[in-house]
Parts: structure tokens; C-alpha cells; sequence
């Protein structure tokens, strides 16, 4: 798909987990593996706790190489509502760290659940904590790490000040972060004047469009400018991942059909647009 860019184009699946919060398609990753190639991305970024059979590495390794993509990176997201990780979380973290040993290259992408803006200084400064120590516990291991904000309004890092208090307090030496372009814009910013702003941290990047009705719509159907947020990625020849991660309304119908289409969106429309 990308031959003559920098950096490649994969998809994430949440796409598929947003239909009834992942009940629909529990334990289809072989499909959406299928899907995703169909649709020309060359890597996938699936969710850790949301893998099924193919929490074993070999299976994983085994349907990569036959559908011909790469495991880009891992979604990974807990709660981090303490001081410090809980005995649970740790764990979790340690398999997860484990699993990407066998799969050199791909990052480790974190996330914090959103549950709400309460104690929010405090739970900022938790939440840096942790992220930095899961990361440098990954970096130990060679496993690249990075950080991926969300917008709901029950997230601790929605807002501009969030992350300038978030961002800044990454150990960049074991982390960088994962500008989402639809969060970003989600909560009041520019996704293309913040990339600009926190350039020395990114590493990872994930797509996907809005419209504020009431947020997210159709790749290349909203009001995020794509293109010139690509063409900045293509002229500071960013070499990582661009991930779409669809939310649009009609993944909770047909998630086959949002990969799919984002994917020719990518190949027929952006691409052709790059100088």
C-alpha cells in the first residue's frame, strides 16, 4: 500500500470491538486478520486482553504470515487508578511485555481506560507514574512503547491542559507518544498544530475521522484534514505505523465494511493526494 512513504498504513480492531462493547465478535481475530488484508494494510494492531486463541504467539505468527502483514503494535489498556499498578495490573502488563518479546519491533501502545475526571491532578501524576514504569520495563526487554490518549469525557487526558501536564511528564527515553487525530480534535485541539507542538515524541500514530455529530464519522468523512496531516508525516519522513482506528457509526453495524473501505479510501483518494 505504502511502497514509495516513509511509514506504512495497518488497522487497529477496535472497529470491531465497538459493537455491543466486544460481545458480537468475541474470539473472531482470524477473521479480522483476513479482513484486514483484504482491505491492503500491511500490519494490524489487536487488542491484548481481546486476542483469544491467538494470545499464542505461534497461531498469531502462523496467520500473519499467511494473510502476509506484520503484528504492528499491541493495544494495551488498563484502569491505573492508584498510587501504583495493583498486583493485577502488573501481571497483565508482564504477559503482555512477554508476548511482544517474540514479535521484535512491534510497540506496545497503552491506554488508560477512561473512568471519570475525578482527583484529577493526582490521577494524572499516577497515571504518568505508571505508564513510565510499565514502559521501562518493555524498553528493558526491547519492546518500543508508546503512550495513546483518548477524548471520552470521562478521560483524565481530554483536554489541552491534560496533555500538556501528560505529555510532558513521559520518560521519553523509554516511551513516546500516539497522537490520535480524532481524540485530539475531540477535545478542542488541532490534531496537526499539536503533532507539531510534541513532534520529538511521536512514534506511533493512529487515524481516524470526526465530525462532532456527536464525534466520530466515516474515514475521509469528517472534518479532520487527512492530507495535510499525512503530507506533514511524508515531509518529516516519520517511519512508524499509521494505524486507522474507524469509530464511525457504521463499524457498530458492519466492521468489514469500515475496514474495507478505509482501506481503498487510503489507496484511491489520500495516497494519489501526497506531493
Amino acid at each position: 500500500m505504502s511502497q514509495a512513504l516513509p511509514f506504512k498504513f495497518g488497522s487497529e480492531i477496535y472497529t470491531w470491538f465497538m459493537s455491543n462493547n466486544g460481545v458480537t465478535h468475541q474470539g473472531r481475530l482470524g477473521h479480522m486478520i483476513e479482513i484486514i488484508a483484504q482491505a491492503k494494510f500491511e500490519g494490524i494492531q489487536p487488542i491484548f486482553t481481546w486476542m483469544g486463541e491467538y494470545q499464542n504467539a505461534d497461531l498469531l505468527k502462523a496467520k500473519l504470515k499467511q494473510e502476509g502483514i506484520e503484528l504492528a503494535a499491541l493495544a494495551w489498556g488498563l484502569d491505573w487508578n492508584g498510587e501504583d499498578e495493583t498486583e493485577e495490573e502488573r501481571a497483565i502488563a508482564d504477559q503482555a511485555i512477554a508476548f511482544l518479546e517474540q514479535f521484535p519491533g512491534a510497540m506496545l501502545n497503552t491506554v488508560q481506560i477512561p473512568t471519570g475526571r475525578h482527583d484529577l491532578e493526582k490521577r494524572q501524576r499516577n497515571l504518568v507514574k505508571i505508564v513510565n514504569q510499565v514502559s521501562a520495563r518493555a524498553a528493558a526487554k526491547g519492546i518500543p512503547c508508546s503512550f495513546h490518549p483518548n477524548s471520552p469525557h470521562s478521560s483524565i487526558i481530554r483536554t489541552e491542559q491534560d496533555y500538556k501536564v501528560v505529555l510532558e511528564g513521559l520518560d521519553a527515553s523509554v516511551t513516546g507518544w500516539t497522537p490520535d487525530v480524532g481524540h485530539i480534535i475531540n477535545g478542542g485541539m488541532d490534531p496537526l498544530a499539536k503533532m507539531q507542538e510534541y513532534q520529538h515524541l511521536i512514534n506511533h500514530v493512529h487515524y481516524k475521522d470526526w465530525n462532532g455529530e456527536p464525534e466520530f464519522a466515516l474515514m475521509g468523512k469528517g472534518k479532520v484534514d487527512l492530507l495535510a496531516i499525512t503530507q506533514w508525516l511524508k515531509d518529516i519522513q516519520y517511519t512508524g505505523w499509521i494505524i486507522c482506528e474507524d469509530e464511525g457509526e457504521e463499524a457498530l453495524e458492519d466492521p468489514d465494511f469500515v475496514t474495507l473501505h478505509d482501506g481503498n479510501w487510503i489507496q484511491t483518494d489520500l495516497i494519489p493526494g501526497l506531493k
